[in-house]
């Protein structure tokens, strides 16, 4: 398995690109649109999808990208505040969600 080096273009060959069209089709090796009659853009083209659903904007395969996550640390939870006489049933002295 490769190494992802950074996000890379949605490529018409992936197995789980679809045309909404159904108008994609190989023509001399390259993907060739019936229904544009042209060379099959991803970047611009209104009907390209993905069966995952990781086709973001500009044709960027969504796979590719990774994401960027921020631990949030107990400190910066706050309690929510409730009445008396449910802390008290709970057996809690806050709540925190």
């Amino acid at each position: 398995m490769s190494k992802l080096s950074g996000p890379r273009p949605c490529d018409p060959f992936c197995r789980f690109f679809r045309c909404a069209k159904k108008a994609l089709v190989l023509r001399g090796g390259r993907p060739w649109c019936r229904w544009a009659n042209d060379v099959c853009d991803v970047a611009n083209c209104a009907f390209a999808t993905c069966v995952k659903r990781r086709l973001l904007p500009g044709g960027i395969c969504g796979e590719t990208v990774r994401r960027r996550t921020d631990e949030v640390g107990p400190e910066a939870i706050e309690a929510v505040k409730v009445r008396s006489r449910i802390l008290k049933k709970l057996g809690e002295e806050e709540i925190v969600f």
